[in-house]
């Protein structure tokens, strides 16, 4: 082959690529574009989707998590151990399926009364993730 056929030839991975989703540019929709936009403004806070979730970031600790897609709703959040055992006294806070050790539980915010009720666990957890309280993710 000479090397001009090689040099026209697309290669995996570059080009054009998928385009952003829209519900990704706008922020989310749905309830994840009101916790979105409540979380956005607190000190420190970045958040990025990943894994079909939105990410709430303070520097590189992760605090919570919540579905981008508009037909999940369960929020994801990191508590202190005593914070969480307040969270499971709640019959609608679960714990984490998979890291309820690591000091996660679940939520549901179907409802708009639910998003205020997630800000205010939302609001620990980023109290905690801003203090560097949590330590390596080993347990």
């Amino acid at each position: 082959m000479a090397a001009g056929r090689w040099s026209a030839r697309r290669v995996r991975g570059m080009g054009s690529g998928r385009k952003t989703r829209r519900a990704l540019s706008r922020g989310g929709s749905g309830a994840a574009l009101r916790l979105n936009e409540a979380v956005g403004e607190w000190p420190g806070v970045k958040i990025t989707p990943m894994f079909g979730r939105w990410g709430y970031f303070v520097g590189t600790t992760l605090f919570a998590c919540f579905p981008v897609r508009e037909k999940e709703y369960d929020l994801w959040v990191r508590l202190a151990p005593e914070e969480q055992a307040r969270a499971l006294a709640d019959e609608r806070i679960r714990p984490h399926r998979r890291f309820a050790r690591r000091g996660w539980v679940e939520l549901d915010v179907i409802e708009p009364g639910d998003v205020s009720r997630a800000l205010r666990w939302l609001r620990r957890a980023h109290a905690r993730a801003s203090a560097g309280a949590d330590t390596a993710d080993d347990e």
